[in-house]
This record gives C-alpha cells, structure tokens and sequence, in this order.
C-alpha cells in the first residue's frame, strides 16, 4: 500500500487511496539526429511534438489533468477536505521545502489543495531520454525523445480505463 500520513504526532487513517498510470512516451521523427540550422523549420523538433502531446493530459497553463482522467469528488471527501484545511492551515504545503517566490498550487484554497492532492489526477514527469546533459548539448534536432509519465488517479478511478485513454 502506498499510503501516508499527515503528520507524526497522531494516528491517522486512510480514507482513500489513489491509482496510478505509469507509461513511456516516444517520439520519433528523424532516423538520426540533424544540425538545427539545416533543418530548423523543415524537421520538427520531438521535444515540442511532446509538449503538444502532453497538453492533452495536463494543462502547461493550469497544472491540472484533463477532465477525462477525473471524476465527481463525493461530499464526504469535501467535507474531509475542509476538515484538514482547518485542522492543517498553510503546514499542508510548508512542511515541504521549495524556493522562497514559488507558490504552491491553490494556496489560496487549502480545501482544493487536498483534494488535488488526494482526488484529482496529477501527472508528473518522472524520466525523460534522448536530451543530452546542457554541459554537452549541442545544435541538433534530436531523432527522438522518450518521457516517462506517472498518472496519479482519483481513488475511484478504473487504471485500465485510464490507461486507454493516454
């Protein structure tokens, strides 16, 4: 069970708990990598090709998955949701380090922060193949660019019927 708690100062009990997606996702264009000033234009570059993909399962803007991968929040949770955003305040999100200016999402909403986090699907990023090291990189259209893409999902959601749809 991949579960955890909010604190270690009480017991705390699991009300629910999330699926997950785990898929790779390649694209290949070219048979090799090309010089970016030959083919600027003319072969198109994979990492954008992905980017484009990846709008279709998580907003760049929002940060929220697609409303395909979600499902109704039943009361109950919000009500739970409420209950933590009071019982937590802002140590919901402080008790993780992250640099002073950045903002967490739904700062101003700490009940629709937990349920984000707890009944909302997330993707995440986890791996990614084909880039170079930025010390070594150089001016070329890449042939290919693999991500690893982890999809949290609503406790109630079915993975497999998820998983179709990535």
């Amino acid at each position: 069970m991949d579960s955890g708690a909010f604190d270690y100062n009480q017991l705390w009990c699991t009300s629910s708990l999330r699926g997950i997606n785990i898929v790779e996702l390649k694209v290949e264009f070219g048979k090799s990598g090309y010089h970016s000033g030959e083919v600027g234009g003319i072969i198109p570059e994979t990492f954008r090709i992905i980017r484009s993909l990846l709008d279709r399962v998580d907003s760049s803007a929002t940060g929220r998955a697609a409303d395909e991968f979600q499902v109704e929040i039943p009361q109950w949770a919000k009500d739970e949701a409420q209950f933590m955003a009071n019982l937590s305040g802002a140590t919901m999100h402080s008790k993780y380090n992250y640099h002073e200016g950045c903002v967490p999402m739904d700062a101003d909403n700490l009940a629709e922060m937990y349920l984000n986090n707890t009944w909302r699907a997330n993707l995440s990023i986890t791996g990614a193949a084909g880039l170079p090291d930025t010390s070594i990189a150089g001016n070329v259209v890449r042939a290919a660019t693999s991500v690893k893409l982890s999809l949290r999902l609503p406790p109630s959601a079915k993975p497999a019927d998820t998983e179709a749809k990535l």
